[in-house]
């Protein structure tokens, strides 16, 4: 692909606080191909995780990012918020048109996750949390979109994150795969509202992807079913976005896309 097929056009990259997660691959990927890059995070949320925040700031992010522009000319911008506040979603998407004169691509790859133990383990609160970070902000970020974006502009894109609900099990994870699982099934009726307004809308699951969160033995244990022998890498996934959001990717809407290397759910 050239190194400018994104060239003058602009992208929100929600989750995108960590240079070890896939935000900040797909950040580095788009700018890489021209465009101009608004990222949000929350950097309260990455401290509370295991996996914690970047340990150079938000400061460093940024300038990797900057770094990676095949455009000298374009933009990376940044701002922080709690996408569960209300009026976050719609506020981060006018924030992200007044900074770069406007918004052609939007990434929704914010998420949160907590185990749950199983059935067993739920409770309301763990059951709203999910849905409210994963599912109803990524919905509140698309409307915010589609009501900014020029459809006199080419190429309004939309990408949801999922995960490997679909796929098989998720044991101990009910809440989260439920949450993802929402908007792999909503992505097409989405896709369906928007797409005579020249707006595709697809949803990536990234499948295990090795941002720092999986303990040795989860990570020894998940590279055993992966047939090139190591887990997935943040720009694996980060690829496959920016295709989608290309004039290349323009004939693919409502669809929800694997991205796993064969990941295999039973014993090699």
């Amino acid at each position: 692909m050239a190194g400018l097929a994104l060239q003058g056009r602009t992208a929100l990259v929600t989750g995108a606080s960590r240079r070890a997660g896939i935000g900040f691959a797909i950040a580095r990927r788009l700018a890489g191909a021209g465009a101009s890059v608004f990222l949000h995070h929350h950097v309260a949320h990455d401290r509370a995780v295991a996996t914690g925040a970047d340990p150079g700031g938000i400061a460093a992010v940024l300038d990797a990012v900057r770094a990676a522009r095949a455009d000298p000319h374009a933009r990376v911008e940044d701002a922080g918020a709690d996408l569960v506040a209300p009026g976050a979603p719609e506020a981060l998407v006018a924030g992200a048109v007044e900074r770069l004169g406007a918004l052609d691509i939007l990434v929704c790859n914010h998420a949160t996750s907590r185990p749950d133990a199983g059935i067993g383990g739920l409770d309301a609160a763990m059951i709203d949390e999910h849905y409210a970070v994963n599912t109803r902000a990524s919905l509140l970020l698309a409307q915010a979109f589609a009501g900014v974006h020029d459809d006199a502009r080419p190429g309004g894109r939309i990408v949801f994150m999922t995960s490997g609900q679909d796929q098989g099990p998720m044991r101990g994870e009910i809440a989260y795969a439920a949450s993802k699982g929402a908007l792999a099934s909503v992505t097409e009726t989405i896709s369906d509202g928007l797409i005579d307004r020249g707006i595709t809308v697809n949803c990536v699951n990234p499948g295990p992807v090795d941002t720092g969160w999986a303990s040795p033995e989860l990570t020894a244990a998940v590279r055993e079913r992966l047939p090139a022998g190591r887990w997935g890498e943040p720009d694996d996934p980060a690829r496959l976005i920016l295709w989608l959001v290309s004039d290349e990717g323009r004939w693919i809407t409502g669809q929800v896309i694997n991205s796993e290397g064969g990941f295999r759910r039973w014993d090699p």
